[in-house]
């Protein structure tokens, strides 16, 4: 049997995540959808066995679709709904996951892939994040749970920006992509988003479509030379720690917001992503070795990363990602016969030591 899509919604208190799901469950769209409200979603669910209450309320709603309260571990939820599925005593074709506005998605995410019975029923599709456009510039800034949302996200949903100027929406985009130079932006007007923006992503397969945002890539390359030449200090930023990286990030969106407004340079975001691109191919040994060091010790603090690899002597891409510990690799497609072959990651996480990252995968290549 196929396994299910499914969809993590998230994003912070007030965004507009339930304007968005009650439009989806009401709308005569023809698809059986389940609705999960992951009322424990901010705890970690690798840690939270005990199961604080099992009475679950299930809504059938007059489309085909039902929306079901989840009020403890979400892979009890997860494996009761595809039991009573499996029974025919319940119909739907997909699952979106709606969080709570203070959620971290990263545990929800990591339950696909460490419980093999939600594995064996469910796909991961996309982490979709709603971002409000007139309160997350002041959020973003308070709060690191929206960061995270931002960070992990496959997708990013701009909401209420009728509220803010045209010039606030872009000093955001800028933000965002900053932060996550890997997730499409659109907006959505009141919960009005076609299907299509929201459900089908493939945000979470292992393909080779890597989308960067080429301002983001015009930028790093522009600071390329910058990093390299503070590998030396690399052992001292480890060291000194998150406000070493802090510094530096503040300064970089300081020139990278374009503009000399004192408000928007004060923004420095912990969580923020940087990207390794190299023609030259990797040796697979050292590279598996140090990226196993790597998740050892930065996991935690990887939210997302994400790469296209050239090995040596492989006629094929190897595509990778991953959530904090959690790694995965597979074969994609034969390298194209005039395509420029090369190796493009991508890293998001929390006050993570760039240069380290950096300076180590280049000392992986042949």
């Amino acid at each position: 049997m196929a396994l299910i899509p499914t969809t993590i919604l998230t994003g912070f208190l007030g965004a507009g995540k339930t304007t968005l799901l009650n439009r989806i469950l009401q709308e005569d769209h023809g698809m059986r959808i389940a609705v999960i409200e992951n009322e424990f979603g901010q705890e970690n669910i690798d840690n939270e066995i005990l199961v604080q209450d099992s009475n679950e309320h299930i809504i059938e709603m007059n489309n085909g679709c039902i929306c079901c309260t989840v009020r403890g571990d979400l892979i009890v939820g997860l494996t009761e709904l595809a039991r009573k599925r499996d029974a025919g005593l319940l119909a739907f074709d997909r699952v979106v996951i709606e969080t709570t506005g203070l959620a971290n998605p990263g545990p929800v995410a990591q339950t696909f892939f460490v419980d093999e019975e939600v594995g064996s029923h469910y796909m991961l599709d996309a982490i979709l994040t709603v971002v409000d456009a007139r309160h997350a510039m002041k959020q973003l800034d308070e709060y690191e749970e929206a960061q995270r949302q931002v960070g992990f996200a496959d997708k990013l949903l701009l909401s209420k920006t009728d509220l803010v100027s045209e010039d606030d929406v872009a000093a955001l985009t800028r933000r965002l992509k900053r932060i996550n130079p890997r997730a499409p932006i659109a907006k959505v007007d009141f919960g009005r988003a076609p299907l299509a923006e929201v459900l089908d992503i493939r945000g979470f397969n292992l393909n080779e479509k890597l989308e960067l945002d080429p301002d983001f890539l015009a930028t790093e390359t522009a600071h390329v030379h910058d990093h390299d030449h503070a590998h030396e200090h690399a052992h001292e930023h480890a060291h000194a720690g998150e406000n070493a990286h802090h510094h530096e990030h503040s300064d970089a969106c300081a020139t990278d917001c374009g503009h000399a407004d004192h408000h928007h340079a004060q923004h420095s975001d912990d969580i923020a992503a940087f990207v390794f691109k190299s023609t030259q191919p990797f040796d697979s040994a050292k590279l598996d070795e140090f990226l196993g060091g790597l998740v050892q010790v930065y996991g935690p603090r990887m939210l997302r990363y994400k790469g296209v690899l050239l090995m040596q002597g492989a006629e094929r891409k190897v595509v990778f990602q991953g959530v904090h510990q959690l790694m995965g690799s597979d074969l994609g497609a034969k390298w194209g016969e005039n395509e420029v072959r090369g190796s493009k990651m991508v890293f998001i996480g929390k006050n993570l030591p760039k240069d380290i990252f950096i300076r180590g995968l280049e000392q992986c290549l042949v």
